[in-house]
């Protein structure tokens, strides 16, 4: 009886305590929501200025959680720092012509992460930032440590100024991959792969210690013309003479502010309060003590409508009603992998194409913009979303927009589009196709004292074992799938594309491309940004200049955003400086073994992560 009474009592405790718990949690709910909806509304003063902070990642699809920000400012925490590339873009263009926004304030420091802040991508936010240059209000940006990103984009400016113990670093473009094999030998890790093009180099940190000749000559040409297009639109905006950049960066590499007025790649060194002193006197605030008038351009956007070729702010902000016909974005944004997953930066392939199926089957949709900012990934992934993808087209216009990276898969999954446009600074191309066999024998057996044993019915039944090496029969199936695969996808190309067979096999061999020779060779239409492709696709679908947009994945409801935000909040940055940057992008190579789930084991993707740096 005392155990009952002692067990009785526990359990009640724990009942109130529970109960105690959830109302605390439903007071903090309401708290938060209420807090939220009394948010101010985004107001612009007649004359303000328009700031774009670099600061922050400029990705491609919009944020899956809706109302996140809101709700870390809250509860105390930092909102994640993004901003969506069509946001920004539509929103500068908005500005442009906005009788209210007397001039744009640029400064801040690009904060790449992921797929996102790519040079393709930039260039479309360089884009606007001329537009709005054009239209004749002042550009003013202000620098304190200026990367290559922040000062491609800050050289359009009017006036470019530099903290006085700023620099500028930029001396060039750099890819430097990982290698794992040398650690895989000793920890006994066995590695054997099946691939079909020389350049096909996805599996070389597992099987090298160093580049291949072949990749080492791709990666250095898609370097050149990448950076060949930076500098000479910088010469140009800076009016500097061809070379000159070059020449600068390779004679100082860590340019201080006197060198860079010297040799006018800024127009002045000052001190931020200076700048500010001179923003407050644009608009009207000399000598007071109020901040210059302002918007920021995050909450700026809010306020632009999404539909329509031609952006214009809504005093009230965001007023979708109807009229026109309606077009819809999908981005596919990250690694392309097998399954229904919901985790940013991965297309997965059952749940893409099902929406793209619930596309087609929308009598009212007239149009599809296919954003593709993607290294590729799973073969099976790949090929379901390329399906959907074609049949959309037989019924209504597909376009493909490239974003960074649109390779391997991610231009598998592009090439039966009506019209392809990319940028210059795309990375595309990567038609190889690839299988990766690990094996942990010398780990098990060597190391850890494991040993295995087999009983099979078929001869190849435990061909699949990652106890012990695959055989060479096993090799030659495996290869023998690869090659097929890899046939495939040249007939795709050759279809689609309407190429010869034999040009398509010389431009594959698993080699990268940029965007400015991709369209040479015919493997894009167009240079041009997301803009165009909309403006294509509205052409196409006889939509006019006004049309409903809308953009896929959806965003994610408030409750399912309620604990990411708590756990965000409780999160902390423990890998920090230079060691810990190199075991973080250890652990990211790493992890991306973990999204290696093809059914056939088959991969077409590019080297795990070609970073320009």
């Amino acid at each position: 009886m005392k155990n009952f009474f002692i067990s009785f009592f526990a359990t009640l405790t724990a009942l109130i305590v529970f109960l105690i718990g959830g109302f605390l949690t439903l007071f903090l709910i309401l708290g938060v929501l209420a807090a939220m909806g009394q948010k101010k509304p985004v107001v612009v003063q007649n004359g303000s200025y328009l700031v774009l902070n670099l600061s922050t990642n400029i990705q491609d699809s919009p944020s899956q959680v809706e109302g996140l920000d809101e709700l870390l400012e809250v509860l105390g925490g930092d909102p994640p720092r993004t901003l969506q590339l069509r946001e920004v873009t539509r929103a500068l263009q908005a500005a442009a012509n906005d009788d209210a926004i007397a001039g744009l304030y640029l400064t801040g420091a690009v904060q790449p992460s992921g797929y996102g802040s790519g040079y393709a991508a930039l260039k479309e936010v360089r884009e606007a930032l001329e537009v709005f240059k054009a239209s004749g209000k002042p550009v003013k940006a202000y620098l304190t440590y200026a990367g290559t990103r922040d000062y491609y984009l800050a050289s359009v400016a009017n006036e470019l100024v530099l903290d006085p113990y700023g620099i500028m670093l930029m001396p060039g473009l750099a890819s430097q991959p990982m290698f794992f094999a040398g650690a895989f030998e000793k920890f006994g890790v066995g590695v054997q792969v099946t691939r079909v093009g020389k350049y096909k180099s996805a599996v070389e940190p597992y099987t090298r210690k160093d580049m291949s000749p072949e990749n080492r000559a791709q990666i250095q040409k898609l370097l050149d013309d990448v950076w060949a297009n930076l500098t000479a639109s910088i010469e140009q905006a800076r009016k500097l003479p061809p070379g000159a950049l070059q020449k600068a960066v390779d004679e100082k590499g860590l340019i201080r502010a006197d060198d860079a007025k010297l040799l006018r790649l800024v127009d002045r060194v000052a001190y931020v309060d200076e700048v500010l002193d001179e923003l407050k006197a644009s608009t009207g605030r000399k000598g007071t003590k109020e901040a210059f008038k302002q918007v920021a351009l995050k909450d700026y956007a809010k306020l632009v409508s999404s539909r329509g070729l031609v952006a214009k702010r809504q005093s009230q902000g965001k007023l979708e009603f109807g009229g026109g016909g309606r077009m819809a974005i999908v981005y596919a944004e990250g690694e392309i992998v097998d399954g229904n997953g919901s985790e940013e930066g991965y297309v997965y392939g059952a749940k893409t194409a099902r929406l793209l199926r619930q596309l087609r089957q929308d009598d009212k949709l007239k149009a599809i913009v296919l954003r593709v900012n993607s290294p590729g990934g799973s073969v099976s992934a790949s090929e379901a979303i390329q399906r959907e993808v074609h049949l959309l087209q037989q019924k209504m216009p597909v376009i493909v927009s490239m974003g960074t990276v649109a390779a391997s898969g991610g231009y598998w999954i592009s090439t039966y589009a009506d019209r392809i446009f990319a940028e210059p600074a795309t990375i595309t191309g990567s038609i190889g196709v690839y299988g990766m066999f690990l094996n942990f024998q010398g780990l098990a057996n060597d190391k850890l004292g494991l040993t295995f044993d087999t009983v099979k019915t078929g001869r190849f039944a435990d061909a699949a074992t990652i106890t012990r090496p695959k055989t060479d029969a096993e090799l030659a199936i495996f290869q023998s799938t690869v090659d097929w695969v890899y046939d495939q996808f040249l007939s795709k190309i050759v279809e689609s594309r309407k190429l010869d067979r034999q040009v398509v096999e010389e431009i594959s061999q698993g080699r990268v491309w940029s965007g400015s020779e991709a369209l040479k060779l015919g493997l894009v239409d167009e240079l041009g940004g997301l803009a165009d492709a909309v403006k294509y696709a509205a052409t196409q679908a006889k939509l006019g200049d006004d049309f409903l947009v809308t953009e896929y994945p959806r965003k994610k409801m408030f409750a399912e955003t309620f604990v990411e935000a708590l756990d965000g909040k409780r999160r902390e940055q423990t890998l920090s400086g230079p060691v810990g940057l190199l075991i973080r992008e250890a652990v990211e190579e790493l992890q991306s073994l973990a999204k290696f789930n093809d059914p056939r084991g088959l991969y077409v993707r590019l080297p795990f992560e070609l970073k320009l740096k």
